[in-house]
């Protein structure tokens, strides 16, 4: 399983049918803030998720 495939499992399990779109090859801190979510059918990269903090999908793909 890539870090990808892992970013989005996590995700998934924290909040699932989350839309976003993640146009990175590495998953880093940074890079999770490149994430592009969809809030009312347009796409920002404020991320509109409390319970998505880079900490605690981070530490659900540790869990992979």
């Amino acid at each position: 399983m890539t870090d990808t495939d892992k970013l989005f499992s996590a995700i998934q399990t924290l909040k699932p049918n989350t839309p976003l779109v993640f146009r990175q090859d590495t998953v880093t801190e940074e890079t999770f803030k490149t994430i592009e979510w969809e809030v009312s059918g347009s796409f920002t990269t404020t991320n509109p998720h409390s319970e998505l903090s880079w900490a605690a999908v981070k530490a659900e793909m540790d869990k992979l």
